[in-house]
């Protein structure tokens, strides 16, 4: 009886270690139908893939028993198939984009840092453009600037501005993961972007709505040449990394006019459905939650609970 059971248990493990490599030959097949509609991608999924199945399998002396190849085995299965639908759920870029695509030339962690900023930094822009820029234009507003400058702490840590956090480090982090020619150019222009920045905030410095006092002309004007320096140099940096990855994906503002939104090709409506919704989210955690709220809208995970906009289809918009 013994024997028969164990007879059954082995012949059953074998039609499982058969069918498992059946759904890895599909999947191989289907990989590869996708690669070749995203072939731009590809360095970045061999890198993960490989990190992937180290991580997942695992390490041996030589000897291996039933029990753990059929481990080993579901486990990449697992892996891979979750990885190649984190990589392909990305919306497809055109097809001309993908052919003129320099991503193969970048350094895997270039990559990796594109893709993770570029979504955050074009809302970043939006934000720029579509608030910032009226902010500095009315009195007013100068007291909700001033925010965008302090750093606030909780727990005896302190945690980056606004500024920071949304400009300055995803720009420091992309700089730092390019090679060395096209990072002193992208410093260069993160460095003014921090220039004028600092213009802006000593220009609007303890000025409130609730708090009368005289403003110098000079102080106006200031604030707005802050900005425009600031619009200058967050262009330059976006040229810069479009002309490293080869894409153009990330959008330039314009210069301020009545024709700027239709310029810029991006809708100021759809800006302010986002941050409605994404403050409705950040609501529901309180203060404390809000930041990781944040963050996980930005990646996409919130949608269906919140409401929140597909990243993608409001991060490849044409109006």
């Amino acid at each position: 009886t013994n024997t028969a059971r164990k007879t059954i248990v082995v012949v059953a493990m074998m039609r499982l270690v058969t069918f498992v490599c059946c759904i890895l030959t599909c999947h191989a097949f289907t990989s590869s139908f996708v690669t070749k509609q995203a072939t731009h991608k590809t360095n970045l999924w061999a890198h993960h893939h490989h990190q992937t199945n180290r991580e997942i399998l695992p390490q041996h002396d030589g000897k291996m028993d039933r029990r753990s190849l059929l481990t080993s085995i579901i486990g990449a299965t697992v892996a891979t198939a979750v990885a190649t639908t984190i990589t392909t759920t990305t919306a497809p870029l055109p097809v001309q984009a993908v052919t003129e695509s320099k991503m193969d030339d970048l350094p895997p962690d270039a990559v990796r840092s594109y893709f993770q900023y570029r979504v955050p930094l074009q809302i970043s822009a939006d934000f720029y453009v579509f608030e910032l820029q009226g902010q500095v234009k009315d009195i007013d507003e100068w007291g909700n600037i001033g925010t965008l400058f302090q750093t606030k702490n909780q727990r005896g840590q302190g945690n980056p501005s606004r500024i920071e956090r949304d400009f300055v480090n995803p720009m420091r982090i992309l700089g730092l993961s390019m090679p060395p020619d096209v990072a002193d150019d992208m410093r260069d222009a993160q460095f003014a972007f921090e220039k004028a920045m600092s213009t802006i905030g000593k220009a609007t410095s303890g000025i409130r709505r609730d708090l009368p006092v005289e403003i110098d002309k000079s102080s106006i004007v200031l604030a707005q040449k802050g900005w425009e320096d600031g619009r200058v140099a967050l262009n330059r940096f976006f040229d810069i990394l479009n002309d490293t990855t080869g894409l153009g994906e990330l959008k330039s503002i314009p210069p301020e006019g009545p024709n700027q939104e239709g310029e810029y090709k991006r809708s100021s409506r759809r800006y302010s459905t986002l941050m409605k919704k994404t403050k409705l989210c950040q609501n529901r955690g309180g203060p404390a939650l809000s930041q990781a709220w944040g963050q996980l809208m930005v990646s996409g995970y919130m949608q269906d609970s919140c409401g929140i906009p597909d990243m993608d289809d409001y991060f490849f918009q044409s109006k």
